[in-house]
């Protein structure tokens, strides 16, 4: 089983990705290097396989022709947990009271 890097959304083993998949928990691209079983952060351009050139948005639909569904690591959607606690701190440094 594979899940999404998001919201930690299982995917069936037989699930079919194309570049405008996105996931039908969190409306998030599925075909993104952070779903990709050649993601690896810290090897060249982020990537087991040997690509020519870096993809700067890894959350986002890229055309790379190694990408495998892969994600067997959920993070049950803690990327979107910090990006909305993120978002809150900062909007309370500027709140009216």
């Amino acid at each position: 089983m594979f899940f999404c890097y998001s919201c930690g959304h299982q995917f069936d083993k037989n699930f079919q990705v194309y570049r405008t998949t996105e996931c039908p928990s969190c409306g998030r691209d599925v075909r993104v290097c952070l779903n990709c079983e050649f993601y690896s952060p810290g090897a060249n351009y982020d990537c087991h396989e040997h690509i020519s050139e870096a993809v700067r948005e890894k959350d986002r639909a890229n055309f790379c022709d190694y990408f495998k569904l892969g994600n067997k690591n959920p993070n049950n959607g803690k990327i979107e947990e910090k990006a909305d606690k993120a978002r809150t701190a900062f909007n309370d440094l500027f709140k009216n009271e």
